[in-house]
């Protein structure tokens, strides 16, 4: 442990394709003004389904970023994927095709369903037409390690690669997984996620969560924390990161835009929201401890804010159970009430909006909520100015998987 402590991990390059921005710095700009893109979704066979609002990319084209051959072996989530690589590693500064040293660099993805579109389609030309009929790539292009593969195979990428599904916390997850993959030597980890879950195969497997929202009003859909919540709002879209060793990016010269302190995880069952309180607190205190980190240090609170008012309730006695009296204290925000949550890719997202906030001395607001039932500091209506050193992200899936996450701000871990 005290070899892995020695290497910090760095955030060096972000690349995100979003409901609300297809690249870092106009996610942020939405982010920040607290806009909502939650809408009437539009995608082609959706129309009848009981699912209305959610958050849709939208004037999205893969073809700006990733070469043909690719396009056609996969699917939209890992077209959101290799798009948001390519931005993160262009941030980054790094190259890909031909890197010096491709065995120093690694891949690793969260997913929480993988490639439905592809999947159903293939499937529409089994039964439609013949087996005959069916695509190669059905083997490989709806698994959820297929975004891990072909980001390592498009970029030349050799190191250690890998794929967390463990549950939508498993963005959180993957982030500490390459973390700690750098500080056992790798010299950088590509990392994050992104998910498609807005096509009608997609869809139906989803309308069996009771923590669906079905509401029809774009701005009424997810209310986390408040007397209206109504359950959450899917969204597509995602973020990668480019995750580094802290020596080596100065070495290079590139700027620490911040520094994976601590992350911990339990797991206490599906839609068990109650249990989830108690395992929430540990994961926290877990990330707390392994950052070496205070409670009254923490300066935000990015929520997981399911939007269910069980899941809510047991989220804020988590945060007072894990922070104490700086529980009630310490500003609380949830920006994806205006995106959606994109599953594993959603707290991925967070930790983008968690480092744009530290860098720019900015809390973003909570879009659509106004008023809430618990006694936190939600930021509502409007970005909060503050001083930002240190970010504690919270995920929870609807299988059961809690982690929190503690970054802290570019340049302060050399203090």
């Amino acid at each position: 442990m005290s070899s892995e402590r020695a290497r910090g991990a760095a955030i060096t390059g972000i690349g995100v394709i979003a409901p609300n921005g297809l690249h870092a710095d106009a996610y942020w700009k939405s982010v920040r003004e607290g806009l909502g893109a939650l809408d009437r979704i539009t995608r082609e066979g959706c129309e009848d389904m009981p699912l209305r609002v959610g958050g849709e990319v939208r004037g999205f084209d893969p073809a700006d970023l990733i070469e043909e051959p690719f396009l056609v072996q996969t699917d939209r989530f890992t077209h959101f994927g290799m798009a948001a690589a390519a931005l993160a590693l262009d941030d980054a500064g790094l190259g890909r095709g031909n890197p010096a040293e491709p065995y120093s660099i690694g891949v690793v993805t969260a997913a929480g369903s993988g490639g439905g579109e592809f999947g159903q389609r293939e499937l529409q030309k089994l039964w439609g037409q013949g087996s005959k009929f069916v695509g190669p790539y059905q083997s490989i292009a709806w698994f959820y390690a297929a975004s891990t593969g072909q980001i390592s195979i498009w970029s030349g990428f050799k190191g250690p690669c890998g794929v967390v599904a463990s549950d939508e916390a498993g963005g959180l997850d993957a982030i500490a997984h390459a973390a700690r993959t750098v500080r056992r030597g790798t010299g950088a980890m590509v990392v994050g996620s992104a998910e498609a879950p807005l096509a009608p195969y997609s869809m139906v497997c989803q309308l069996g969560y009771p923590e669906l929202s079905t509401a029809e009003e774009p701005d009424r859909a997810y209310l986390p924390f408040t007397k209206g919540a109504r359950g959450f709002a899917p969204a597509e879209g995602g973020a990668m990161l480019v995750v580094e060793d802290e020596t080596r990016a100065r070495e290079r010269g590139t700027d620490i835009r911040a520094v994976v302190a601590g992350h911990s995880a339990t797991f206490t069952g599906a839609s068990r929201w109650e249990e989830s309180r108690e395992g929430l607190a540990r994961a926290i205190k877990g990330a707390l401890d392994e950052a070496g980190c205070a409670p009254e240090e923490i300066d935000v609170v990015f929520a997981d804010a399911m939007g269910v008012p069980e899941a809510d309730r047991a989220e804020a006695l988590a945060i007072a159970d894990a922070l104490g009296a700086h529980g009630s204290r310490v500003p609380v925000t949830a920006p994806k009430t205006g995106t959606g949550r994109a599953y594993c890719a959603a707290p991925v997202l967070d930790v983008v909006s968690a480092v744009f906030a530290m860098e720019n001395g900015l809390v973003p607001p909570t879009p659509n909520v106004f008023d809430i039932c618990h006694d936190l500091d939600l930021v509502m209506s409007r970005a909060r100015p503050a001083e930002l050193h240190t970010a504690l992200v919270l995920s929870r899936g609807l299988m059961g998987s809690n982690a929190a996450l503690v970054v802290r701000r570019g340049g302060d871990s050399a203090r």
